[in-house]
Order: C-alpha cells, then sequence, then structure tokens
C-alpha cells in the first residue's frame, strides 16, 4: 500500500483515493441514469428510511429498529423490482461501452468488413426522400453490434430483401405495419412494427415528436443508428448515442449513413452545422 497522508488517526493510502473516485464516478452514473423519473424520487425515499433506520438504531430505539430493520433486510430484493428498467437500461449501457461490444474490436475480421459492405444505402437514402417529400413518417433502425431480437420480436418479422419499393410500403399510412420501427439487420428488413424504448430525458426539446423520442431511447442503450423522417415537417434526421442530426439532405445523409455506420469521415464532420444537430444528454 501506498500511504500518503494521514487525518487524526485515519490513515489515507492512494487505494483509498481511487476507491472514493470510483464511487464518486458510480454516483454520479447512477444520478444521470435516474434525473427526471419517478425512481429518482423512490431512491430518495429509500435513502431516507435507511438513514432514519440508522438513526433509530443509534439512539436505541429497539421496536422501532427492529420494524425498520425488517425492512431493510428485503431492501435489497424491493429495490431489484421496483428498479428493473432502471438496472437493465444501466447493466445495457455498460455493456454497450465495453471493448467486446465495440465494433472497432471486430473490425479486423474479414466477415465483419464483408457484411458492412454490402449494404447497399441508396434504398434508404431515395425512400427517406420520397416519404419527407409526403410528409409520411418513418423509423428505420440500422443494427450494429447486437441484432436487437429483443426489439424485433415486439413486431412482424418480415426477413426480407431491402428495397426503396418495399420501405415506402411499409411506412405508406393505410399500411397496417407503417405504426412502429423497421428494424435492418444483416442487410436485411428483419421486422417492421417494432416497439421501441422511449427516452425518459428531459431535455429533449418538444418540437421532438414520439418518433425522435423512441429513437433517441434506443441509441441511449445501443449503438444503433436511427434514421427519422417527421411527419409534420417531412424532415429527415439521423439519431445516434442519443445525438439529434436534423434537417438533413440527401447528400448529407449519404455522408452520415456511411459514417456512422461503416465509420468512414468522408468530409462527414464538416457536414453538421449548429442548426442541424441537436445533443441530447445520455
Amino acid at each position: 500500500m501506498i500511504f500518503l497522508f494521514s487525518i487524526g488517526f485515519l490513515e489515507i493510502e492512494l487505494l483509498d483515493i481511487i476507491d472514493i473516485l470510483l464511487v464518486t464516478v458510480l454516483l454520479y452514473q447512477l444520478y444521470k441514469l435516474l434525473t427526471g423519473s419517478v425512481a429518482l424520487k423512490i431512491f430518495l425515499g429509500l435513502l431516507s428510511i435507511y438513514l432514519l433506520y440508522l438513526v433509530v438504531r443509534a439512539a436505541g430505539m429497539e421496536l422501532l429498529s427492529i420494524i425498520l430493520g425488517q425492512f431493510m433486510g428485503v431492501g435489497v430484493l424491493a429495490a431489484i423490482i421496483l428498479f428493473q428498467p432502471e438496472i437493465r437500461r444501466f447493466l445495457l449501457l455498460i455493456g454497450k461501452t465495453t471493448a467486446f461490444n465495440n465494433d472497432r474490436f471486430f473490425r479486423g475480421f474479414p466477415w465483419r468488413r464483408e457484411q458492412s459492405d454490402k449494404l447497399s444505402l441508396t434504398p434508404f437514402i431515395e425512400a427517406a426522400k420520397s416519404l419527407a417529400g409526403k410528409n409520411t413518417g418513418a423509423l428505420i433502425v440500422f443494427a450494429k453490434s447486437s441484432e436487437l431480437k429483443y426489439y424485433a420480436e415486439s413486431g412482424d418479422l418480415i426477413d426480407a430483401i431491402i428495397s426503396k419499393r418495399l420501405l415506402v410500403s411499409i411506412f405508406n399510412k393505410n399500411s397496417p405495419l407503417h405504426d412502429g420501427a423497421v428494424i435492418i439487420s444483416a442487410n436485411r428488413i428483419k421486422a417492421a412494427r417494432c416497439i421501441l424504448p422511449v427516452s425518459e430525458n428531459q431535455e429533449i426539446p418538444a418540437s421532438m415528436g414520439l418518433r425522435h423520442r423512441a429513437a433517441i431511447g434506443l441509441t441511449e442503450i445501443t449503438d444503433s443508428v436511427v434514421l427519422v423522417v417527421s411527419e409534420e415537417t417531412g424532415q429527415i434526421a439521423l439519431v445516434r448515442n442519443g445525438e439529434v442530426y436534423r434537417n438533413l439532405s440527401s447528400a448529407d445523409l449519404r455522408v452520415k449513413l456511411n459514417q456512422f455506420l461503416f465509420d468512414t469521415d468522408q468530409r462527414a464532420a464538416s457536414t453538421a452545422t449548429p442548426a442541424e444537430k441537436s445533443v441530447s444528454a445520455a
């Protein structure tokens, strides 16, 4: 152990500093995860009860200590039940940032390059342009490291070849499949009418509708890229990592899809203007 300094009878070592910093980061991430949701109020309520339990036990109030002690005894199980959605989001967030979940880890493998190169962006760009011209809403998810089977199974499995006509037909307002998202995986249209998790971020502008919130919600917990066509304005947007790139032209859309899906730079940094990019905290 590396001794640093002492405060009274406490001896502070380097490992203690690292421990405190890690706990601080963990609590901060937990606070960000719960901010803006009802779960934060529940967490503060449980924390208040625990602090009350410590005070009651220190004061020697046996009866109240027993009652609160029984409650705290099942506190872990109760927390798992109450915070199930938040725990799931937290674990997905951790899994999303690991090296094994990063496409760069697999970049050297030939089958990964072959799979990415086979995906043609033209049908998506032409379909988005056609749908935007008719003010028809659309939500297209490009799966990357994860196949998104959980979300695909929430809709209707299709497993079809990608084409502009099929995409336009799916999002036609008279189509029974138009309400929901289309998931693209393994260079095929895997499913349609899929349900995506809606972001609970309170900082999302009111001008963004449910489609944008669903796209943000999915990209907050996965590395997917989502193409959104607004039904109200006809604007085309891309969402990645909770960041929304709005009002894209067909050329900008192609550049950013290349950048986000294939990690190509192709002047992508120069295509984003402050008016086009809206960042929401993850």
